[in-house]
């Protein structure tokens, strides 16, 4: 990445320029096509192609200048109204600006061979594109001939391409997160004051017995003998004033100077937390372009609307929901919503729309996408599952709407008749759970049959900071993200069950398996604890698990610092941080957690027991009933009295 514009060769700032104008260009394209009789849009493309000829005129790449002056061409005879905008003329449109696309991707030592190589392509375009002219030929143009300089003629001169001009400077990625964890280091190193400013509060307290025990030692000296030691003892009460008064003096100008520092260092960070946070509309960037090319191959008819494009997100975020986005828009324009014709016949405008909003929330990102369309067709959802032998039928008939919206994210898992370039194969949905897990949020789906689908994100605002759990195992203390904890829970022993050899734990008519942190990461077994037991409750896709930790800590916001990736992956664990007194802290990677208890139930004998004390057997009830809805309703009702259900629909196999 060039970081200085000024050492750039000319064909670099040349590609750096056509990398801003792409975007705009898209964007005005798409507004055209919504809005035909814009004649500022047109006025806008006009500018845009304009300055692109300019441009590859000075660095005299031709075969560029012949194909942004026939589409200037043409979009002059359409404000002239001497041509029409029409399908062929948007796709060819497009085309060049796919094609400016391309050579800004290219290194700018390529680009003329580049377009060297696709002469023949590029020539069959500009001949498409004179078809569209009238028949005089359009505007007086110059074709292949010299074209002036964009700097010095007044039809370059325009508006900025957008509404508030920002100076821009390029940061390497690495650099920026270096300047991170170093505010991150300050800040840390700023609280180390405060506590030194305490230890010297302390020391004025006992100065002032210094001089309490100081005065009751002249007292006793004059009543005993009034001349002996006055002069030594006025000595040391003088010298003992000078020294409070001192340390007095000093004592407020370094309680001045830690809280001017700390919050110095606390708005560094925040500016320099704000500089890796990049607005919600740069991950839009190219979705309206792909929904509308997508849209016009399927034959359907899509607007999307974007709201709270000024919301502040974190870049490393914003680069994960890229392919997210893409799977689920792709997904509502394919699978979600109906065809022109069926959308008319059911009293639905013929145009669908798809939503995506961006905002906070309790200190979170929000993030939903929702359509018009049909909706999850849930019985569908159901044959597939017994069909992929997931369910049995009486269980997939047992199943909740928001339980079918679950079994979305599984992998493989499609409900496309067929598999397609869009889609069909059963991996979108999973890799949106997988970033929202991976980045430490959640990702839910609901949906009304007719009405349309949504899909909703919950993810924190920043990886830089996370908001943590501390606890402590085998004596060193270890941070949960909040994020990824379900519960948070102290325990008596009274209330451990033992089901099949395993310690459980009943928690809302769920039975759920404890195990010792201190097992899992392979500390020595802890003396055996009577009382309350700390638990943290932690789940994936399918599995859910208490951890058991020797005691909370509290909570605390940590900054987040990488691992060193000589270390290659560290088991259950995910980051290190500082904690406000300088000592290090290793962040638990709760996804790998799961992953270990289930290595180690699989793997090895049963866990140890939490507690000496003998856990409660929990009794078993079969209960037969042939109604599905009869047998679930009275399985709910026994096991939330702590028994343990076996649940037949046949009497014969119950016996």
């Amino acid at each position: 990445m060039t970081n200085d514009r000024n050492d750039a060769t000319p064909l670099e700032l040349f590609r750096q320029e056509l990398e801003e104008r792409v975007e705009p260009l898209n964007q005005v394209l798409l507004q055209l096509e919504n809005a035909p009789d814009s004649r500022e849009a047109c006025d806008q493309v006009m500018r845009s192609l304009h300055s692109v000829k300019g441009a590859a005129g000075i660095v005299a790449l031709q075969s560029l200048v012949n194909v942004a002056h026939r589409l200037e061409d043409f979009f002059v005879a359409v404000r002239d109204g001497k041509a029409k905008l029409d399908p062929t003329s948007f796709s060819l449109s497009f085309r060049c600006v796919d094609l400016f696309q391309e050579v800004s991707r290219q290194p700018a030592a390529e680009i003329r061979p580049w377009l060297a190589d696709r002469r023949q392509d590029l020539d069959a375009l500009v001949e498409a594109i004179s078809l569209l002219l009238p028949a005089d030929g359009g505007p007086e143009s110059s074709g292949g001939g010299l074209i002036e300089n964009p700097f010095r003629s007044p039809q370059n001169v325009g508006p900025p391409q957008t509404a508030n001009s920002e100076r821009v400077v390029r940061v390497e990625a690495e650099n920026l997160n270096r300047i991170m964890a170093l505010s991150g280091e300050l800040l840390v190193e700023a609280k180390w004051l405060q506590p030194f400013a305490d230890s010297l509060c302390l020391l004025k307290d006992r100065q002032k017995d210094l001089q309490a025990t100081i005065e009751n030692l002249r007292l006793q000296l004059s009543q005993a003998d009034p001349n002996a030691s006055t002069d030594l003892v006025e000595k040391a009460r003088l010298r003992e004033r000078e020294c409070r008064e001192i340390l007095i003096e000093r004592l407020g100008e370094l309680e001045l100077y830690a809280l001017r520092t700390t919050n110095l260092s606390y708005r560094l960070y925040r500016e320099v937390i704000g500089s890796n946070m990049r607005p919600f509309s740069d991950a839009m960037v190219g979705f309206p372009r792909m929904v509308r090319d997508l849209a016009t191959s399927l034959g359907k008819q899509v607007q999307l609307e974007v709201l709270g494009n000024n919301t502040l997100v974190d870049r490393d975020i914003l680069r994960k929901l890229e392919s997210p986005l893409t799977h689920i828009l792709r997904n509502a324009v394919d699978h979600g919503l109906e065809s022109p014709q069926e959308r008319l016949a059911l009293g639905k405008p013929a145009r669908g729309t798809i939503r995506v909003e961006a905002l906070h929330r309790g200190g979170m990102l929000a993030i939903t996408i929702s359509d018009d369309g049909r909706g999850v067709q849930f019985d569908q959802v159901r044959q597939r599952l017994v069909e992929q032998g997931r369910f049995s039928r009486d269980d997939a008939a047992a199943l909740s709407e928001a339980e079918l919206c679950a079994q979305l994210y599984q992998p493989g898992f499609s409900t496309a008749g067929e598999v397609t370039e869009v889609s069909g194969r059963g991996v979108g949905m999973d890799v949106v759970h997988a970033m929202a897990q991976d980045v430490g949020g959640t990702v839910r789906v609901s949906s009304l049959p007719g009405q349309g689908t949504s899909v909703h994100f919950q993810l924190p605002l920043t990886l830089s900071v996370v908001r943590t759990l501390l606890v402590e195992i085998a004596g060193e203390p270890y941070a949960f993200p909040l994020a990824r904890l379900d519960q948070i829970m102290a325990i008596e022993s009274s209330d451990i069950t033992l089901i099949e050899g395993r310690e459980c734990l009943l928690l809302d008519g769920v039975c759920i398996g404890l195990i010792s942190a201190r097992q899992v990461m392979r500390f020595p077994p802890a003396n055996q604890r009577p009382g309350t037991i700390p638990v943290v409750v932690i789940s994936d896709q399918s599995k859910v698990y208490g951890v058991v930790v020797d005691r909370y800590l509290g909570e605390q916001d940590l900054v987040v610092r990488p691992l060193d990736p000589r270390l290659g992956k560290v088991a259950n664990i995910s980051a290190a941080a500082l904690m406000g007194d300088g000592q290090p802290i290793l962040i638990v990677d709760t996804t790998d957690l799961v992953r270990s208890i289930n290595a180690l139930l699989q793997n090895s004998s049963p866990p140890r027991p939490i507690t000496g004390q003998p856990a409660k057997p929990v009794q078993r009830i079969l209960i037969a009933d042939d109604s599905a809805l009869v047998l679930d309703l009275q399985a709910r009702l026994v096991s939330a009295r702590g028994y343990q259900v076996d649940r037949v629909r046949d009497g014969r196999k119950a016996w």
